[in-house]
C-alpha cells in the first residue's frame, strides 16, 4: 500500500497553518514573492528581520527534515539551463501577478478572494502549458 501521498497532506497542513499564524500574529498575507520582494528592494526596512527568519525557515527547515529522513527524492532535471530559467521565469511571473501562489493560492483562495481565485486558476494553466511546452514539444523536461 502506497503511503506517499500523506506527504502532501502533511505539507499542505503545514503550509496552511502557517499561512493563518502569520495573518493572525502580523495582519499580513504570508506571500512568499512578496516577503522576499520586499528584501530585494529594500522596502521591507521596518520588517526586515521577521521576512529573513521568515525566508530562512523556508530554506533551512526542510533541509533539516531531509537530512532527518536520509535524503530527499525529487523529480527535478539536472539540466542547470532549465532549471535556472524556471526561476527567472516564475519570478517574473510573480512580479506581474503581484503574488504567488502562497499568497494568491494558499491565502487568496482561504480568503475566498476572486482576485486569488483568478490568478491561481493562471498559474495553474501556465504552469501545465509549460509543461507540456518543455516536456512534450521541445523534449527538455
Amino acid at each position: 500500500m502506497q503511503i506517499e501521498w500523506i506527504w502532501g497532506l502533511v505539507g499542505g497542513l503545514l503550509i496552511g497553518t502557517s499561512a493563518a499564524l502569520y495573518l493572525l500574529v502580523n495582519g499580513r498575507i504570508m506571500g512568499a514573492s512578496g516577503i522576499m520582494g520586499g528584501l530585494v528592494d529594500g522596502s521591507a526596512k521596518e520588517t526586515s528581520a521577521e521576512k529573513i527568519a521568515f525566508i530562512a525557515g523556508l530554506v533551512i527547515l526542510p533541509a533539516i527534515l531531509a537530512l532527518g529522513m536520509d535524503g530527499a527524492t525529487t523529480n527535478i532535471t539536472s539540466n542547470p539551463v532549465v532549471i535556472i530559467a524556471a526561476g527567472l521565469l516564475v519570478g517574473i511571473g510573480t512580479r506581474l501577478a503581484n503574488g504567488c501562489t502562497s499568497g494568491h493560492g494558499v491565502c487568496g483562495i482561504s480568503r475566498l478572494s476572486l482576485r486569488g481565485i483568478v490568478a491561481t486558476v493562471f498559474y495553474l494553466l501556465g504552469g501545465g502549458l509549460m509543461m507540456a511546452l518543455f516536456r512534450h514539444v521541445l523534449g527538455v523536461i
